[in-house]
């Protein structure tokens, strides 16, 4: 689902059927059971689990989506959100994130498609110093109760590190 190029720049390759309209499942109120590793890339075990909602609007006409997700940690208020674009071009998604820690900025997108029921999206990164590949995973085999995941390499996706789990579930109005 990606390769490099000569000079190094990481290049996602889209899925033949990737289309705007990847991501509609994911509309509306969820609530989120995390599980994220206490700390990434050091060989961690101890899982924090904690639960979130998350609510998502489709906006630009289906070629982009918004989603505010809400949770606790440590007794304090965590807000972050999601912006996704489609470009119909590339047939990639570019999916941007920022959060009450980030001072408002938002980081670089991870980009990718769906392949089926599964979305892949990759970005290179800094990590405490380290190049490192991310991966973003979402499976929405069964779309009432989607499954998202990130991994961390530090050797080019040779090997993964899951170090965040979603499991999510539709709020029924």
């Amino acid at each position: 689902h990606f390769k490099y190029s000569e000079d190094g720049a990481l290049i996602n390759i889209p899925s033949p059927t990737s289309s705007k309209s990847d991501f509609d499942f994911f509309e509306g109120n969820w609530k989120i059971r995390n599980r994220k590793l206490k700390s990434r890339l050091d060989n961690c075990t101890e899982w924090l689990e904690f639960d979130a909602t998350q609510k998502m609007n489709i906006v630009l006409n289906g070629l982009g989506n918004v989603d505010h997700f809400y949770a606790t940690f440590d007794g304090e208020p965590f807000e972050g959100m999601s912006i996704r674009f489609f470009d119909q071009k590339t047939k990639l998604w570019s999916i941007y994130w920022s959060d009450v820690n980030k001072t408002g900025i938002l980081e670089s997108p991870v980009l990718g498609s769906f392949y089926g029921d599964v979305g892949i999206f990759y970005t290179k990164d800094i990590f405490i110093n380290k190049e490192i590949l991310i991966k973003f995973e979402w499976n929405k085999a069964d779309p009432n109760k989607p499954v998202w995941r990130q991994g961390f390499s530090e050797d080019n996706g040779k090997n993964w590190e899951w170090n965040w789990y979603m499991y999510i579930s539709k709020v029924v109005k």
